[in-house]
């Protein structure tokens, strides 16, 4: 069984939550609870869209509660569901999704009024999120999705006369460039990268390999994965033009960014849900560019999906289902994707966004929307949250700051994830 929580949640506290949401609903509207997993801007507006939902129509009351960032929620939910108490609706990684449906705790939506008749973007959504994805039963569509992209300090560039770089050997070269030491201390890297499963995977795609194999073998890219984990084994120990952040998971993606607003480094990886908060933030222009190729271009998707559960009562259900639909037409998807920097989901939102000229005056925005291209698929895969969680990202973090050389821990990774199976 997956573990989901990285510390404990009593069912008491996870009871207390869903009990405690349906105060001030008004009279006569069914309420529909709603768990999400992030703070900041991104709750803000998250805020304002369902606020904006509930003022719109008299029928539906949505509840929205916070519980702390992914992987906390993940675990809220998983007592939740173990209690029958679930929330109505919630929002997940993508890579749970498989694991959740299995276990047959979603609620279907293709017998919604016209779940697939939305417009969802086929590489966001269910159907091209996952190898096959359109033949199962749809069971989740797409919220805050998103590909990792370059960020680059544009003056910086600029005065060395650089352009992104569009392979690994330029992703080198730049990089070394870019470092500026005194004595043997570097002032600035060239190049920051959260020591993390996503950017790995965007690796893997790169060299042309793929961490599950559509037929279900956890093969971590074979030779592909050896390759991208010495690559940044190398600009990290060779090059030392790559500064790995400390800690993981939010702490070293935080720390990521603030080592790119400070100067610290000249380019960093990240995910586009960060795009508004670095350009509004940073003291210098920031530019956004699309992944490197290795052998091919590829990057993963990530990101959540948003998900009903099957434990809500029916009128609870249909309470959320309007929700759902509310979210994805233009205007709330614009609004969230604006606002945030995550990618407008339904093809009705870009398409308004281009003609409006949304891309002209906003030319990072494009950058992700482009790279959706060359998004690839994950496999429906039940045991991928946990070879992602508990196999291979803690064995990334030997490689590169416990110094583990690539081919062993992969092999170790595979040797887990190949057990596990059975």
């Amino acid at each position: 069984m997956i573990r989901l929580a990285r510390r404990a949640f009593t069912l008491g506290g996870a009871l207390g939550l869903l009990t405690g949401c349906g105060r001030g609903v008004p009279p006569g509207r069914t309420e529909a609870t709603l768990w999400f997993t992030y703070g900041g801007r991104n709750r803000e507006v998250l805020e304002e869209l369902v606020g904006r939902f509930n003022t719109a129509q008299n029928d539906v009351w949505i509840s929205a509660v916070f519980q702390g960032d992914y992987f906390e929620g993940l675990a809220k939910l998983r007592t939740s569901i173990a209690a029958r108490a679930t929330p109505t609706l919630s929002h997940v990684v993508g890579e749970v999704i498989p694991y959740l449906a299995e276990a047959g705790v979603l609620e279907p939506l293709d017998d919604y009024a016209h779940a697939r008749e939305l417009g969802i973007i086929e590489s966001l959504g269910q159907t091209g999120s996952w190898v096959g994805g359109g033949d199962r039963p749809l069971v989740c569509l797409p919220f805050n999705r998103s590909t990792p992209i370059a960020y680059l300090n544009a003056p910086v560039f600029e005065a060395r006369g650089l352009s992104a770089p569009t392979s690994w050997e330029q992703l080198r070269e730049v990089a070394r460039s870019l470092t500026e030491r005194r004595g043997s201390d570097a002032t600035r890297f060239g190049f920051g990268c959260p020591i993390d499963w996503w950017f790995w995977t965007a690796l893997v795609g790169q060299a042309g390999g793929k961490v599950v194999e559509d037929d279900g073998r956890i093969t971590l890219g074979d030779e592909a994965g050896v390759r991208a984990l010495e690559l940044w084994k190398a600009m990290v120990n060779d090059d030392r033009s790559m500064k790995p952040p400390p800690g993981r998971d939010y702490n070293a993606w935080e720390q990521t960014n603030q080592d790119f607003l400070a100067g610290r480094t000249a380019m960093i990886w990240t995910s586009t849900a960060f795009l508004k908060y670095l350009e509004e933030n940073a003291p210098f222009r920031v530019r956004a560019a699309p992944l490197p190729q290795g052998r091919r271009r590829a990057v993963p998707t990530g990101g959540t999906h948003w998900v009903m559960l099957r434990h809500a009562s029916r009128e609870q259900r249909e309470a959320g289902w309007k929700f759902l639909r509310f979210m994805h037409e233009p205007e709330q998807a614009i609004h969230w994707a604006v606002r945030t920097g995550y990618l407008p989901v339904t093809r009705g939102a870009i398409e308004r966004l281009k003609r409006e000229g949304h891309y002209d005056r906003h030319p990072n925005d494009r950058v992700a929307v482009e790279q959706l291209s060359v998004a690839l698929p994950w496999p429906w895969s039940r045991e991928l949250f946990r070879v992602q969680r508990e196999i291979v990202q803690p064995r990334l973090e030997s490689a590169i700051q416990g110094g583990r050389d690539a081919r062993e821990v992969l092999r170790e990774a595979r040797a887990l994830g190949a057990r596990g199976r059975g």
